[in-house]
């Protein structure tokens, strides 16, 4: 556990590695034959290891002046194998912190600097073992330094990197969640509108019976309460998809989401609102993905909501067929019979929402969607769903 904090650790560090130097350099002047410890020559070895405490605020520097003293502790201290410590820290700190570049220009700076304090103060020859060691002293720090500095970068791009890969998990992960609201978002406004359209439309013709057939009108009302409870159950189905599963709190049993095998029961209830519904199913469609079986039913769904809601009584044909790797639907209904609650008799005008979201429910799987007016009147809704994309 750290106790300082990091400057002030720093600090301490390089002060002990101040003393460190200048203590071993009092003891190679002390034990070298013919020289004494004085004044000017432990005042020139506490100097000499002074740039070791510009060091990190100033490498390069630090580096030059580490390597300048040189001269002063060999003009007045008579020493030789300790006094290229300071210099070999000073190296190492500017090549961890450059890089090689630096450490390049460094060296081929301070190689030729090292060959001429040779020339000019060792009694050795200049082709012998000192002058190796003495270029190694230059050459070792600044290569120690570079490998830290290449394994400091190399970690921290193993950091970005694990921190890019968190940052994109979470990022679809939160497009996920998104997708997945949109999609129940949808889901909640098909069963809404079908039920509210249904039942308006029954409500009309129970209202219009009430006196002239009291036995239809009570038909009428009995069929909008089993579209309002088959309404309500299909709604809960979708809302329980946001129940948490780890409540203790009793949940009530949820229905797996529709398919197309329920178009059928669809018939009806649309029926008895004045829509006669042939319906086309292919049997193949029972092994169906679950996504493009529940995508193909809110489709039809949508797109008999439509009809009830724009033509009023009036004919409706749902043809569903698997072809070649595709589902492909198709919705038609004639023009209306007689009045439609929103007054438009199959004109197609509204809000526009019943088309995109089937459009848009189309293309999450993968698939197109089309719809417009057809030549004898009514309306045609199409789509192909790729079975193989689920």
């Amino acid at each position: 556990m750290n106790l300082l904090p990091g400057t002030v650790r720093e600090r301490v560090v390089d002060a002990l590695a101040v003393v460190l130097c200048a203590t071993v350099m009092f003891l190679d002047i002390a034990r070298t034959p013919g020289t004494e410890l004085t004044a000017l020559s432990a005042g020139a070895a506490v100097l000499a290891s002074l740039p070791i405490l510009l060091r990190r605020r100033a490498p390069v520097p630090a580096l030059a002046l580490a390597m300048l003293l040189i001269f002063a502790v060999l003009s007045f201290a008579h020493v030789y194998v300790t006094i290229a410590g300071p210099a070999m820290i000073c190296a190492y700190t500017l090549a961890a912190a450059r890089g090689r570049r630096a450490a390049l220009v460094a060296a081929a700076l301070g190689l030729p600097l090292v060959v001429l304090i040779l020339q000019v103060y060792s009694p050795h020859g200049y082709v012998s073992w000192d002058t190796a060691k003495n270029l190694a002293f230059v050459a070792i720090p600044l290569a120690l330094g570079v490998a830290a500095h290449d394994r400091r970068a190399y970690t921290e791009a193993l950091v970005d990197r694990a921190e890019s890969a968190e940052r994109t998990r979470e990022e679809e992960a939160l497009r996920r969640v998104g997708e997945e609201r949109l999609r129940i978002a949808r889901d909640v406004h098909d069963v809404v509108a079908h039920a509210m359209v249904a039942i308006n439309v029954q409500a009309g013709v129970g209202a219009h019976l009430l006196d002239r057939d009291p036995e239809q009108a009570r038909s009428t009302l009995r069929e909008i309460k089993r579209v309002s409870g088959a309404s309500l159950d299909d709604l809960r189905s979708v809302l329980g998809l946001l129940r948490d599963e780890g409540a203790e709190a009793v949940v009530a049993p949820v229905r797996p989401t529709q398919g197309l095998a329920g178009i059928e029961d669809l018939r009806d209830g649309l029926g008895s609102a004045g829509v006669d519904l042939d319906v086309d199913l292919d049997p193949g469609i029972g092994a169906l993905p679950a996504a493009i079986d529940a995508t193909g039913y809110r489709i039809v769904q949508e797109a008999l909501t439509n009809v009830l809601r724009h033509a009023g009584p009036t004919t409706a044909r749902v043809r569903v067929a698997h072809h070649d790797d595709l589902l492909l639907i198709e919705v038609e209904n004639d023009r209306g019979r007689g009045p439609a609650p929103d007054g438009r008799n199959g004109a197609g005008a509204g809000s526009g929402n019943g088309l995109r979201g089937m459009r848009e429910r189309a293309a999450a799987v993968g698939g197109s969607f089309e719809a417009g007016p057809r030549a004898g009147g009514g309306w045609r809704v199409a789509a192909s769903l790729p079975v193989g994309a689920a």
